[in-house]
């Protein structure tokens, strides 16, 4: 790979630097050679030589002003704030218009989550720069730690109109955008960005995300494939181009895509779920088994891998099967009332109704206000022989959903089958004045109370009862 002397001259640099290290030789090195070391050392987490690096460095060069400021970033990674700001004012005295010293008391700020003054400092130093991007760049998330949104997307902005390399300005960019809901804008804002860069796989990628958002799905992937054709190990991009392709139904082509994802990368458990929901959309019951139980081999601790087989059983009316693998989900999951009401409903087919019962009050106490949960687990409840704990229920489903002929016909049922005729033939009448063709309910669900003369009198003569 090509380097430029100047990345030649920062590894030789590097390198001289730790072979001096490893023969305790002393060499000299000019005081920006000592910077980029430190930083390096300092980047890569490696704590004890970026403070060896700089002892040698202070040493060599005791009146640095760039040194001293790499002293003062230091101990400022180090928490240690008083004394950076007591380093700082010396510095302020010697070079009052440095705009790195304005940077740092910026950081200082930040770190003692003072953001409103760290972003006073950081204008100061816009005025004193002539690299516009890193502070606009900083700028810009301390608006984003203040929730100043806005101001923050124009920081980033104006970061990307310094430097249009700038990676993470970019990605902040849309964040900005994404997070303001104004996906609308954002597509605006990267095609002009793409049309300075129109090889900016970052930017294709993103514009992709965005008409995914909007639902623009053959735009979506034209957006993704370029992205793709710029880089062709660009996984993200052929993961979100195989999600496009499933909502455009080219399942066959979703697959293509995350089978090459499978090439680039180790096998993720997400991707091949996405491969067995294809295989299933497409009638390749096999290919769809094997994959989702290739997903819970790879993420045994996936709950949606453990609810694709659980749905896959479902289709296939293996009930118990799909109630095992459910039930690992839970384990993982028990939070999620959707998986209570598939719990509940698996348990109903399979007349476990006492698991059934369980498994409707665990969704709605999670939340569930579905009118069909609160019916569902009436209707277990009846079977239960549990009348008044159903009638319960429904009165106070009734109060989310007052007048719901759903809950009136059933209602209805339960006070016949006590003989408590006033109040059947009462809640009968609401559910026939709500929706008289409904009544079909009872019929299907309580057969027996469909044949009870005093119920089929009051439909026979229903208006003028």
């Amino acid at each position: 790979m090509y380097l430029s002397n100047e990345e030649e001259e920062y590894n030789l640099s590097l390198s001289r630097f730790e072979s001096m290290l490893k023969t305790n030789k002393v060499l000299f090195f000019d005081s920006e050679e000592f910077e980029n070391i430190i930083l390096h050392y300092l980047d890569s987490g490696k704590m004890n030589l970026a403070k060896k690096a700089l002892k040698l460095a202070l040493e060599q060069h005791p009146n640095s002003t760039g040194l001293k400021l790499v002293q003062v970033e230091l101990l400022i990674f180090q928490d240690k704030l008083e004394m950076a700001d007591r380093l700082l004012n010396e510095l302020h005295a010697i070079e009052p218009t440095n705009e790195e010293i304005y940077i740092q008391r910026a950081n200082i700020y930040s770190k003692k989550g003072q953001h409103e003054k760290a972003i006073e400092f950081l204008k100061v130093a816009l005025d004193l720069t002539e690299d516009f991007s890193d502070v606009f760049s900083l700028l810009g998330m301390e608006y984003l730690f203040i929730d100043e949104i806005e101001l923050a997307k124009q920081s980033f902005i104006h970061c990307l109109e310094n430097d249009e390399e700038d990676q993470s300005a970019l990605y902040n960019v849309v964040y900005c955008f994404d997070f303001l809901a104004e996906n609308d804008k954002a597509v605006e804002f990267l095609n002009e960005f793409i049309e300075n860069d129109p090889y900016s796989d970052i930017a294709w990628h993103q514009l992709g995300r965005q008409y995914f958002t909007l639902k623009r799905y053959e735009e979506s992937v034209r957006a993704f494939e370029y992205a793709t054709l710029i880089d062709e190990h660009f996984l993200g991009a052929y993961l979100e181009k195989g999600k496009a392709l499933e909502k455009l139904k080219r399942f066959q082509e979703a697959i293509d895509n995350y089978m090459i994802t499978l090439d680039l990368d180790t096998p993720s458990s997400y991707v091949l779920m996405r491969i067995g929901n294809c295989h299933e959309e497409l009638g390749n019951s096999e290919m769809a088994l094997h994959y989702y139980k290739k997903t819970v081999h790879e993420d045994p601790l996936l709950d949606k891998g453990w609810i694709s087989l659980t749905d896959f059983f479902i289709k296939e009316e293996k009930y118990e099967k799909a109630l095992h693998h459910l039930q690992k989900a839970i384990n993982i999951d028990d939070q999620n009332e959707k998986y209570w009401i598939r719990y509940a409903a698996l348990n109903k087919s399979l007349l476990h109704f006492e698991e059934a019962e369980i498994g409707y009050q665990k969704a709605i106490e999670l939340g569930s206000d579905q009118l069909s949960d609160w019916t569902s687990w009436s209707d277990v409840l009846y079977l239960l022989g549990e009348y008044e704990t159903a009638i319960s229920k429904l009165l106070e489903a009734s109060e989310k959903h007052p007048d719901d002929p759903e809950i009136a016909y059933r209602l209805a049922v339960i006070y016949f089958s006590q003989n408590e005729i006033e109040k059947g033939t009462f809640h009968l009448t609401i559910g026939l004045q709500n929706d008289y063709d409904k009544k079909s309910i009872i019929e299907e669900l309580f057969p027996s109370q469909w044949e009870n003369p005093l119920l089929q009198n009051i439909i026979e003569k229903y208006p003028t009862f």
